[in-house]
């Protein structure tokens, strides 16, 4: 997947202005939660002011009743719509926002907060930047680390890591060396990479509840590394071991996972849920952890990895708090062939209400060679992995 291929639209095409129906319809929903739309787009030419004023005759006072998630919701819809990126509406809903929420940031580990204005304020980043916002590529982290984050994607990261290190500089834009290496991490889920590029990286940070984890090896370092988080890990690892496709494999599995067991095992008791994925990802800091997860890994081909997960899906290995999708639902709405970006649509009328905002054409994999397989999706009913 080259740059090129994606940078398809303008930011003229893009524009809001070639997109009424989407502004309409997002100021009809902001009347439906009895909520105002921000003073920017109370002008009387606004298709939100518009949207909104019509929603208002309808709804009079029969509103829904507006929370924190339905909140960031319409301010994320609004968002998408001024920056031109695809919104997909199917999926990307207040319930889902409330099943994404955490209370502590994945990248700085700091405690978040709501509606204070500060850097520790929660909010929601669009993890891969050429794609939309859609479930899958939505994480909560702090307005710290999304304005850090910015743009920059797995190879940015990386890079700035390495000159903090060497340049001994203490921080860039805000963060950390060890806070870079998450972002890294943390993007790289969501972003289709080679299998021995993304065998080599260290599991710093897991993935966020309903985030995808597109990259098969990716998915199985996942799945290995929360099998000690659970009780019955011996049977499963020995289940697990007979999936490897070589007796070399089988040997390097074997030493991996002894090597984790005896890692968390020396971390001791955990308080609770957060910091039992705080424990799991510093095990990932442990040169001989990495040292023999590579060995495993580039053992195995990306093939391999996807055998492995669907197997231990269906034997029940893979825990109760995953799931896995195929290729064509993974990235359902993502706009991939367009860098997330909205097709421009013909303008009508703003009588009524407005159709749905499109989501863009859905399916297309604008990447070289084989698609993807089976994906990792955390799903649980908390907001950390159980």
């Amino acid at each position: 997947m080259t740059p090129n291929t994606l940078q398809v639209f303008t930011d003229t095409r893009n524009s809001p202005a070639h997109q009424p129906d989407v502004g309409f319809e997002l100021g009809w929903d902001y009347a439906h939660y009895g909520t105002v739309p921000p003073a920017d787009h109370l002008h009387p030419l606004s298709p939100v002011r518009q949207g909104w004023e019509a929603g208002r005759d309808s709804f009079g006072r029969r509103t829904l009743q507006s929370t924190r998630f339905t909140r960031k919701w319409l301010q994320l819809r609004l968002n998408a719509w001024l920056r031109g990126r695809v919104f997909e509406g199917q999926q990307v809903n207040p319930t889902f926002l409330r099943q994404i929420d955490v209370a502590v940031c994945p990248v700085t580990r700091e405690v978040l907060t709501y509606g204070t204005g500060e850097l520790s304020d929660a909010s929601v980043d669009r993890v891969f930047n050429d794609a939309a916002y859609a479930a899958g590529n939505l994480a909560v982290m702090s307005t710290r680390a999304n304005s850090a984050k910015s743009a920059y994607g797995v190879d940015d990261a990386m890079a700035f890591v390495r000159q903090i290190e060497i340049g001994r500089l203490g921080q860039i834009d805000g963060l950390s060396a060890e806070h870079w290496a998450r972002i890294a991490v943390l993007t790289s889920f969501a972003t289709p990479m080679s299998h021995a590029r993304t065998a080599k990286l260290p599991l710093l940070v897991l993935p966020p509840n309903r985030l995808r984890v597109l990259n098969p090896v990716q998915s199985l370092q996942v799945m290995l590394s929360l099998q000690f988080t659970r009780a019955g890990h011996a049977r499963r690892c020995a289940a697990l071991a007979g999936l490897m496709p070589s007796a070399e494999a089988r040997h390097a599995f074997n030493a991996f996972m002894h090597t984790l067991l005896a890692r968390r095992l020396a971390a001791g008791r955990i308080a609770d849920a957060v910091a039992e994925r705080h424990a799991v990802e510093d095990l990932w800091r442990d040169p001989l952890i990495n040292q023999r997860w590579q060995r495993l890994a580039l053992r195995l081909t990306a093939d391999d990895c996807e055998r492995i997960g669907r197997v231990a899906a269906d034997r029940g290995l893979a825990g109760s708090g995953v799931r896995w999708l195929t290729a064509d639902s993974a990235t359902d709405g993502w706009a991939l062939e367009s860098a997330g970006y909205a097709v421009a649509q013909p303008c009508r009328s703003a009588v009524g209400r407005a159709p749905k905002p499109v989501d863009g054409q859905r399916n297309a994999f604008p990447v070289a060679g084989r698609p993807w397989g089976s994906l990792y999706e955390p799903v649980v009913t908390q907001t950390a992995i159980s």
